[in-house]
C-alpha cells in the first residue's frame, strides 16, 4: 500500500486506525493504535511516533530489567522515536478498518537504537552490500495448533492441551482438511496483507502446521515472518483456537523449527551458484562462528530442548546435500542454491537469526574460511561438533568470543548478553514441576 492509497482509503472511511509498531528483543510488535486520518495528517510531514524507551529493556513478563546501557531507571526511561518505513506499509484484511506500519528505532536526534532487532539486522545487510551482495533470506516456521482458546489455555497453565488433529500430520493430506477452514484463511489473509504465500503442510506431530511464503531480500523477510507470527494468533483468536511458537512446548512433543535459507545475490545472479568460493567461504563461517552467535538464534532456555537426537532437530553442526540430520541442510540447484540453518527453532527473533547468520558468513568470506568436508550419513550418531545444548553455554561461548564484537559492536553484544544472562537467572530460580513431581513426597 502506498501513502496515497492508504489517504484515499482513510478519506473514505475504509481505513479508521494504523498500527504503528516495532518488533523487540523476544520478536513481538510493539508500538500504538493510531487514529488514522492523525496518522496521515503527521506522518505524511515527518513526525514520528514516541514510545518509551524501556521497551528495548525488558522481560517476557514486561518488567524493567537493570543491566542495559540505553534505558535503565538512572536515565528515567525516556521515549525513543518510531519512525515508519512506509515500504512496510499495509492493510491487515483480518483487522477491521486496520493498516500497519513497520517502524526504525532512533533517537530524538535521528540516531538509529543500535540495539533494536531491525537496526542489527540492517547493518549487516549494508555491510553485505558494501562487499557486493544482496543478501536473500527464506524461513520456515512451525507452529502448534490447538483446540482450546489462549485463555483456556492459560487456564490450564498451559498443560493437557489439545492439538487440533490427535495423530501425526506430516504432509497428510486428510488431517490436514480437518484445520483446513483456519490455514486457508491463515493464507489468504496473509496473501492479501502483501505477504506472497507459497504452500502449507502438517508437520512431524500431532497439531504441528507449517506455513511457507516466498524468499524475499533479507530485511522484507523478516518484516514478514514478524508480521505473520503476530497475525496468525490474532487470527487464532477470532476463531477460537491457539497456536504456539515455542520452540518445545511439551518435552514428550517434536519441537517447532524455524528453518532459515539464504544466499548471497550480485545483480540478479545467485553468487552460490555452482558451489561457488562465496558459497563455501559463506557456509564455512555458519559453522565456525554458530556456536558463538546461539544466543541470537536460540535465545530462550526452552529453546535447547529442542535439540534432541532423532527429533528433526540438530544436534551438531554438520553440513550435507539434502541431510536433516545435519545442522545445515545444502538444497537447490544452479540459481536455487542455497544454505538452510536447521537451528533456530520457531522462537528466533527473525532479524536478529537473520543478522547472526548473515555477520557469519560474511566473516567466513571476508576470512577465506576452509569448508571442512561434507557430512553424509546420520550425523546424531556423529563425532561433529555440537551446538550449544544449554542457554549458559550459549553465554559463554558469545562471552569468550571476539567475532561478534567485531560485527555488531560492543554496545549491541553487552545488551544482547544483558538479555541472555537475565533468561537463564530468572530461570535459575524457579521451581519447576518437574522438581514436584520427583521430590515432593519421595524426596
Amino acid at each position: 500500500m502506498t501513502k496515497e492509497h492508504l489517504a484515499h482509503q482513510v478519506a473514505s472511511n475504509a481505513i479508521d486506525t494504523v498500527i504503528v509498531a516495532f518488533t523487540d528483543m523476544q520478536g513481538r510488535l510493539m508500538g500504538k493504535r493510531v487514529d488514522a486520518e492523525y496518522f496521515v495528517e503527521t506522518s505524511f510531514e515527518g513526525e514520528s511516533t514516541e514510545g518509551c524507551n524501556y521497551l528495548l529493556a525488558l522481560d517476557m513478563e514486561m518488567d524493567p530489567v537493570p543491566g542495559y546501557e540505553m534505558a535503565n531507571w538512572e536515565r528515567g526511561y525516556g521515549d525513543f522515536d518510531l519512525l515508519p518505513d512506509f515500504n512496510t506499509l499495509r492493510s491487515i484484511p483480518w483487522l477491521e478498518g486496520t493498516a500497519l506500519v513497520l517502524c526504525d528505532v532512533a533517537w530524538h536526534d535521528g540516531k538509529p537504537v543500535r540495539p533494536s532487532p531491525r537496526q542489527v539486522l540492517r547493518e549487516q545487510v549494508e555491510r553485505a552490500r558494501k562487499l557486493g551482495y544482496e543478501p536473500m533470506f527464506g524461513s520456515e516456521l512451525e507452529f502448534f495448533l490447538l483446540k482450546e482458546t489462549f485463555a483456556e489455555a492459560h487456564a490450564k497453565h498451559y498443560t493437557d492441551l489439545t492439538p487440533s488433529v490427535p495423530y501425526i500430520l506430516d504432509y497428510h493430506i486428510l488431517a490436514t482438511t480437518y484445520d483446513e477452514p483456519f490455514i486457508r484463511a491463515v493464507r489468504k489473509g496473509m496473501k492479501a496483507a502483501g505477504i506472497p504465500v507459497e504452500s502449507s503442510k502438517g508437520e512431524a506431530w500431532p497439531g504441528q502446521q507449517e506455513i511457507n511464503f516466498r524468499f524475499a531480500d533479507a530485511i522484507s523477510m523478516a518484516d514478514n515472518h514478524t508480521i505473520y507470527k503476530n497475525g496468525v494468533k490474532e487470527m487464532a483468536h477470532q476463531q477460537g483456537c491457539s497456536i504456539t511458537f515455542m520452540a518445545k512446548p511439551d518435552h514428550r512433543w517434536i519441537g517447532s523449527s524455524c528453518h532459515v535459507h539464504s544466499s548471497l545475490w550480485k545483480g540478479d545472479r545467485n553468487a552460490f551458484d555452482g558451489e561457488s568460493e562465496v558459497f563455501q567461504h559463506y557456509l564455512a563461517g555458519h559453522i565456525a562462528y554458530a556456536s558463538e552467535l546461539a544466543i541470537f538464534q536460540a535465545p530462550n532456555i526452552n529453546s535447547y530442548k529442542r535439540f534432541a537426537a532423532g527429533s528433526w532437530a540438530p544436534t551438531t553442526l554438520a553440513w550435507g546435500h539434502d541431510n536433516r540430520t545435519c545442522g545445515f541442510r545444502i538444497v537447490g540447484h544452479g540459481q536455487h542454491l542455497r544454505t538452510e540453518s536447521r537451528i533456530p527453532g520457531a522462537d528466533a527473533n527473525p532479524y536478529l537469526c537473520f543478522a547472526a547468520l548473515l555477520a557469519a558468513g560474511l566473516r567466513g568470506i571476508e576470512e577465506k574460511l576452509k569448508l571442512p568436508p561434507e557430512f553424509k550419513g546420520n550425523a546424531y550418531e556423529s563425532n561433529v561438533q555440537r551446538f550449544p545444548h544449554a542457554l549458559r553455554d550459549a553465554i559463554a561461548a558469545l562471552e569468550n568470543g571476539t567475532m561478534a564484537r567485531a560485527a555488531f559492536g560492543d554496545d549491541v553484544i553487552d545488551h544482547y548478553l544483558n538479555y541472555a544472562r537475565t533468561e537463564q537467572a530468572l530461570f535459575d530460580k524457579v521451581v519447576t514441576t518437574y522438581e514436584r513431581e520427583r521430590l515432593f513426597e519421595r524426596g
